[in-house]
């Protein structure tokens, strides 16, 4: 059975912050999960895309995603380090965050790292969105840093990330 720890948790206060940033992973672990509720400050649209960076590094990312709105579903390759196409913003119903998972093997092995994602957008209207992300990211170190930002604009007051550790027993 899969033991997780909490390393870290972050949360967004007055003012907004650009990144959610989660430093000093210790290497102790098999893998890593990121649970995260979060908002973006993106005026005038319904959602915000979520970046996720590795060692400060924001090269050599791919992605395949599916998406979904309860009316139509599509799917995309992107070389690019989305998270999710999910992030509630300004234009989705007041005071709603979306809610995310990523989950990230082997995250000290020698291989490039792979990571899934598992997003829903919160909001009281039609457009609401669900999507899944398959992504790799093309290079060998040990992950160390992971950071967390909206595509276009800064996570709003209350926004939170936890950063779990999972041991296999």
């Amino acid at each position: 059975m899969a033991t997780f720890t909490k390393i870290a948790s972050v949360s967004v206060g007055s003012g907004g912050a650009a990144t959610m940033d989660f430093t000093s992973i210790p290497a102790t672990f098999t893998d890593l999960c990121v649970k995260l509720s979060g908002r973006s400050a993106r005026a005038a649209q319904q959602a915000d895309n979520l970046f996720i960076t590795f060692n400060s590094t924001t090269t050599n990312f791919t992605s395949r995603l599916l998406q979904g709105n309860g009316t139509s579903a599509s799917s995309g390759n992107y070389a690019i380090r989305y998270a999710s196409l999910a992030v509630d913003a300004a234009g989705s119903t007041a005071s709603t965050f979306s809610s995310h998972e990523i989950y990230i093997p082997n995250y000290t092995s020698a291989n490039y790292k792979s990571y899934s994602a598992d997003s829903v957008s919160e909001n009281n209207a039609t457009a609401a969105q669900s999507d899944l992300v398959a992504g790799l990211w093309s290079n060998t170190a040990a992950i160390t840093t992971i950071s967390l930002l909206p595509e276009v604009s800064t996570w709003v007051q209350y926004s939170t990330a936890t950063l779990y550790g999972i041991k296999n027993s």
